[in-house]
């Protein structure tokens, strides 16, 4: 921090904020992710942090967007650049390390998820109680998921029913959602989002499961017409985030601009995410019925077939935590409990 801070003295850095005029920043902060700028999460709500971080601190905060990886690695090394201090924030996905992050699974498991800002929502507070002490190597700044999500699928195999997912190549999000698709009938296939686009075209896999939101960014409209999703009010499953710093850069902020981090930060700053999500889900869906897709919504009686099969999954993740020395009924209620109570 120091060395970034007087390098910049040096140099003469003029950084420009919201309004345009040149400020020198004291404070740097290089912002790594995964997904193109364009992407809904990156331009609705990381690109309009750093700005608000940058005026609500006077301009003595500067932060530096690297968006699709231009920094090097794979996404699932982003928890690793920021805990080491290659990086001083990043958006990541807890499933992209699968086990490291065991608790925060809970809301990974089958028909949880109601909206993207009820559950984003409600995650903060299961973060709050149950995840801090699996994230002590982080500054976090908000946890998040996205909306439901659906089953999108190449033009041949649409899915119908559960019989359909029989021997399908998916692309998983994470280690339970792969076991989810398992239980489903279908075989899971690993990668991040950002591979989906190529594997599809290349046939590698016949589709893939995410949110609505993310379609436009990976072509989904185009590639895989086919989008199954799912009667109620719960969805098919829900991928957990968190936007996290570096420990050292934020210690070494005076606490005039710790408070700046803060403010900006935790329930409200979650909901912005998942709000941003579910509106994001709105334009994804638009496009792929835009595009004359097949958009299936399969009737209760088949979403229970569903249900049951995931039941399965959940069981298993219970006795999994149990054998951990976690209580896995009590975190599975609790997060039950608090996606109930932010859906009202």
């Amino acid at each position: 921090m120091l060395r970034r801070r007087l390098f910049a003295a040096l140099a003469g850095v003029a950084v420009f904020g919201p309004g345009g005029s040149a400020f020198a920043a004291d404070v740097t902060l290089k912002l790594h992710q995964m997904l193109p700028p364009q992407a809904t999460i990156p331009a609705k709500v990381l690109a309009p942090w750093a700005e608000k971080v940058q005026a609500d601190s006077g301009g003595r905060i500067a932060v530096e967007l690297y968006p699709a990886m231009q920094l090097g690695g794979k996404p699932a090394d982003l928890v690793d650049q920021v805990k080491d201090g290659v990086v001083d924030l990043t958006w990541t996905l807890f499933g992209y390390t699968p086990g490291r992050f065991p608790k925060s699974e809970a809301f990974e498991l089958p028909f949880m998820v109601t909206t993207g800002e009820a559950t984003s929502v409600a995650f903060q507070d299961y973060y709050e109680k149950h995840l801090k002490d699996e994230l002590t190597d982080y500054h976090v700044l908000a946890v998040h998921t996205h909306g439901p999500g659906l089953i999108h699928t190449i033009a041949s195999k649409p899915v119908n029913k559960l019989e359909d997912m029989a021997g399908l190549k998916l692309r998983g999000t994470s280690k339970v959602i792969n076991q989810m698709l398992e239980a489903m009938g279908a075989s899971p296939v690993g990668m991040p989002v950002t591979a989906v686009p190529e594997s599809l075209s290349k046939s590698v896999i016949d589709g893939s499961v995410v949110p609505w939101e993310v379609t436009p960014a990976i072509k989904i409209a185009e590639l895989a017409p086919n989008h199954t999703g799912f009667a109620g009010t719960t969805g098919l499953y829900t991928g957990t985030f968190v936007f996290a710093m570096n420990k050292d850069s934020y210690d070494a902020l005076p606490d005039d601009l710790k408070k700046v981090i803060d403010d900006n930060s935790g329930k409200e700053l979650a909901r912005l995410f998942g709000k941003a999500m579910d509106e994001g889900d709105v334009r994804g869906k638009e496009i792929a019925e835009k595009a004359g897709n097949t958009v299936i919504t399969l009737d209760e009686t088949e979403t229970a077939r569903w249900k049951a099969a995931g039941e399965n999954v959940t069981k298993a993740w219970i006795a999994e935590m149990d054998g951990k020395g976690m209580d896995g009924t009590g975190l599975y209620k609790d997060a039950i409990a608090l996606i109930e109570q932010y859906s009202k």
